[in-house]
């Protein structure tokens, strides 16, 4: 039976006082019996939380009085055991690494397409203006070989940082498409659709909550096998379960 709920989240927001933060979060998450990660920096925060359903939205209420994060959504899912074995809250200097400090998604955050928008485009193999469409991966090699759309473009990278130039290397294949940018939850492929636009392509969009989003919402049409997570599952369907279930 599954008992335990999953859930990620993130937010690109200008926070401050990340000690003072850290200690609160650690505190609170321990006194829900949670556990997970939670990453904090200048530029945002970015979590992945599991336990008993009432800790876990416990925890998600608490973070909302912050009028900065007001507006969490997390991403839910279930399993039956808890698929982390620390409590961790981390101060980075990108919640999720780049290395390119002029891309601010706060400021100017790139178009999004839903999850039932792309099923739909996907369907048709253009977008809604007659343009072929492509979805970008910008996760990593090893993520890659659990699944990814059909026909996806992705470039066997061992960390986010190489993306830049991987693409960059890559662009005149990548001109006068619909580009769709996708990864686990959103966060990778809300920076990397800001890159492809400073790189002058125009027609670019990011999908909206990732690949999780997408199979809350769609499930498996046009996805080849399963999402890769971050914990120990390893794996979840488009079921949102744990692929070795």
């Amino acid at each position: 039976m599954n008992t335990v709920l999953n859930i990620s989240c993130y937010k690109f927001i200008t926070l401050d006082d990340l000690i003072v933060r850290q200690s609160q979060y650690l505190d609170r998450a321990k006194e829900l019996s949670l556990k997970g990660t939670i990453l904090l920096s200048e530029e945002g925060i970015n979590f992945f939380l599991a336990g008993k359903a009432k800790g876990v939205n416990a925890f998600v209420d608490f973070l909302r009085l912050d009028p900065k994060l007001g507006d969490l959504q997390p991403k839910e899912s279930w399993s039956e055991t808890q698929p982390f074995q620390k409590m961790l809250v981390k101060i980075k200097r990108e919640i999720i690494r780049m290395n390119h400090p002029t891309i601010k998604p706060e400021n100017s955050r790139a178009p999004s397409v839903s999850a039932r928008q792309l099923q739909t485009w996907l369907r048709n193999g253009k977008d809604d203006d007659g343009r072929e469409v492509v979805t970008l991966d910008t996760r990593n090699d090893y993520e890659v070989l659990d699944g990814k759309f059909k026909g996806a473009i992705q470039y066997q990278i061992g960390h986010f940082g190489q993306f830049p130039e991987k693409v960059k290397q890559d662009i005149e294949r990548l001109q006068n498409k619909t580009l769709v940018s996708y990864c686990t939850g959103g966060i990778r492929c809300e920076k990397a659709a800001i890159y492809l636009r400073e790189l002058g392509l125009e027609n670019v969009y990011q999908l909206d909550g990732g690949i999780l989003k997408y199979f809350e919402e769609v499930g498996s049409e046009h996805f080849e096998g399963t999402c890769f997570v971050f914990d120990d599952r390893r794996a979840v369907t488009a079921n949102l379960e744990p692929a070795d279930k």
